[in-house]
């Protein structure tokens, strides 16, 4: 249609030559018509949408309907427990309370040092409703209770001294204890919750129930749920479980295979073997596999290991310990698949999750799964695959 349009506009322009030729007049009057020619504007294809996005999003299918991604493990989990509060659980690491049960269902694993020499344990499950028998349980060092908040878990006890009265009575503090503390405080005392087995011996024989933490929840109405002032959805930094952190980023990085925390932890002398069929590192204490009595004795493994240095001061003649869980100015290692980097921490109030960089500033990226979080008094060291490493 547009080339008759053209065609016709030639001709009728030649037609006024033709007529036009008599006198200067007329040709003053000329005009000439110029042929409008539409430019064909071509239809461009639309953009097909960016494979690589549509492949992220499909890598990232849950296995089951309705499933989400723990914010303490990264690891898929029922979305019916994606805002319910984990509980934390202190325990022992005396040779006779060992082995513990269900600790191979916990999320993240807690060691720090106590008085005389020996460590004490935290455990912290998200999904903990089905289990019987959680521990053994024993009593509170105010330090753990700092880790505890972070996680806004209810933190599971057996007594402690005077110096974790403060931040257990605390408002905000949701606890369960088996017996007073202090001096004779009974804030979360719910005896109920805890039991005595008989094939141990006291003190190394109490443990906490499911069923009975649910009754002393409801006892003292605290929530089973994530509450908004306390909780930090955004804890560790996950690296995609695609993609995941191999340190290989990092020329300063270390081979860590063997991890072995002996000097710092001189009673157990809790060490790490890394499995490179697994990628996974295996825990032992006493020299032993440290297994889970609950769990067919399975050794305990993580898939990540921080070793953080925190200063510390010796508060008494009995040697009860403090440790500064608040700082910006402390530094640790980060283990995964078999490698090791120097790292530093922040903490800044007591709900604040503990956060961790590289050294150039970067936050770090924790990859998907259990994780092992090991606190050593400030000059202490940890021996890797041979090496002393110290803080810097």
């Amino acid at each position: 249609m547009k080339r008759l349009q053209v065609i016709f506009l030639v001709a009728l322009s030649s037609s006024l030559l033709l007529f036009g030729c008599g006198n200067k007049e007329d040709k003053a009057a000329e005009t000439v018509v110029q042929p409008i020619v539409e430019p064909i504007v071509e239809k461009q294809p639309e953009e097909a949408p960016d494979a690589s996005e549509e492949t992220e999003d499909e890598t990232d299918l849950p296995p089951e309907e309705g499933m989400v991604r723990s914010t303490l493990t990264n690891e898929w989990i029922s979305g019916s427990i994606e805002d319910a509060r984990p509980i934390a659980v202190m325990s022992p690491n005396d040779s006779s309370a060992l082995p513990h049960y269900n600790f191979s269902k916990a999320d993240l694993l807690y060691e720090c040092p106590v008085e005389g020499g020996i460590t004490r344990s935290m455990a912290v499950f998200k999904d903990w409703e089905s289990l019987d028998r959680i521990g053994n349980v024993r009593s509170s060092r105010d330090y753990f209770v700092y880790w505890a908040l972070e996680w806004d878990a209810i933190y599971v006890h057996f007594g402690g001294p005077y110096y974790i009265n403060g931040i257990i009575e605390q408002d905000s503090t949701n606890n369960i204890t088996g017996c007073t503390y202090g001096d004779k405080r009974t804030h979360g005392l719910y005896e109920d919750a805890f039991f005595r087995a008989t094939d141990r011996s006291a003190p190394q024989n109490a443990y906490a129930s499911a069923e009975g933490i649910n009754k002393a929840i409801n006892k003292f109405g605290y929530s089973k749920t994530y509450r908004a002032d306390y909780h930090e959805e955004d804890h560790f930094k996950f690296a995609s479980p695609d993609t995941p952190n191999t340190l290989d980023q990092y020329s300063d990085a270390v081979s860590a295979k063997e991890i072995d925390l002996s000097k710092a932890y001189p009673i157990t002398k809790t060490a790490f073997s890394y499995s490179e069929e697994d990628g996974m590192y295996y825990r032992s204490m006493y020299g032993k596999p440290d297994t889970d009595a609950a769990n067919n004795n399975q050794q305990l493994k993580f898939k990540n290991v921080f070793v953080q240095f925190a200063y510390h001061e010796v508060r008494d003649q009995k040697g009860y310990l403090a440790f500064q869980c608040h700082d910006t100015t402390r530094d640790g290692y980060y283990f995964t698949n078999g490698k090791a980097i120097h790292v530093t921490w922040e903490k800044s109030t007591d709900y604040e999750p503990t956060k961790y960089y590289d050294d150039a500033g970067n936050e770090v990226e924790v990859n998907t799964g259990k994780t092992m979080i090991c606190i050593l008094k400030d000059g202490d060291s940890v021996n890797v695959d041979g090496t002393s490493l110290t803080s810097k």
